[in-house]
């Protein structure tokens, strides 16, 4: 058995998947409240040290899993897949309908046809129906509106206000004098006791496990939303780049070993055997 290859394989496997990783790092480096992911890349080994006492199943005991190959159980793994949640730079536009989040543990709530979904792009327009919804068109959730699914409606000819707290204003830019700001309630700025439950659904947005909602807290006075600015991804170009590049020659490495071991050393082998026989 040629345990080297099946470590070759094993680690050629594992970069692959991180390439895959970095590559879509890389595809959403200017989409808007992105957070970056990465991999922690370990070995079985370690896996089992951590989980072996929920052995034993059917045909695996406890007895049966101490006879471990060594050298089978150092090959490369990701033994853990995680997103890096920092804050991303905040990038201002002005646009009265951006608002960008100041503190990693805080999402807009937005409704889609698959039930409540949660983003921290802030990036929002008013439909024909005058509700403040998501580039997707989905609906931005009031804060009130978390359990209920209302939305928040700005009349044609308003003008949008937000403060630091998420809360909303309506002013009439069709008067001639200052017109008086109009309360119309508030975002939906959510966190999370356990962040980590957050997973990735595409289109930029996370699902939160249905199962954990109470662990979701609708925040009053949050103190983090900027009015007019974006957060940008917190991806670094030039980590992805040299990470990328890491990944390319890890590939080529193994697959460098991996034709050794199958052409020359197989060779070398049958050849030898051959001759002793």
């Amino acid at each position: 058995m040629q345990s080297g290859y099946y470590n070759t394989t094993g680690g050629m496997v594992t970069q692959f998947s991180r390439l895959d990783l970095i590559s879509n790092n890389l595809a959403n480096l200017n989409t808007n409240g992105f957070k970056r992911d990465d991999v922690v890349i370990g070995d079985f080994l370690r896996l089992f040290e951590t989980h072996k006492e929920q052995l034993p199943i059917e045909d695996h005991t406890k007895k049966a899993a101490k006879f471990l190959n060594r050298t089978m159980n150092r090959v490369p793994i990701i033994s853990e897949e995680y997103t890096d949640r920092s804050t991303g730079s905040m990038m201002q536009t002005d646009n009265p309908l951006d608002f960008a989040l100041q503190s990693e543990n805080a999402f807009f709530a937005i409704q889609t046809p698959d039930g409540i979904r949660y983003t921290r792009d802030g990036s929002f327009s008013i439909n024909a129906e005058g509700y403040l919804v998501s580039k997707e068109g989905h609906l931005v959730l009031s804060r009130d509106g978390v359990d209920s699914g209302d939305g928040i409606q700005v009349p044609h000819g308003m003008h949008l206000e937000g403060d630091a707290n998420g809360n909303l204003y309506l002013r009439n830019t069709n008067a001639d004098a200052i017109a008086e700001q109009i309360n119309i309630g508030g975002l939906a700025v959510v966190g999370f006791e356990n962040p980590r439950y957050l997973k990735k659904v595409g289109k930029n947005l996370y699902q939160y496990p249905q199962e954990r909602i109470n662990e979701r807290d609708v925040i009053q006075n949050s103190g983090v939303i900027a009015q007019g600015f974006l957060e940008k991804s917190n991806v670094n170009a030039v980590l992805e780049m040299t990470s990328l590049i890491e990944t390319n020659r890890l590939v080529d490495m193994y697959s460098k070993v991996m034709k050794s071991h199958m052409d020359d050393l197989n060779t070398e082998a049958i050849t030898k055997l051959a001759v002793r026989a």
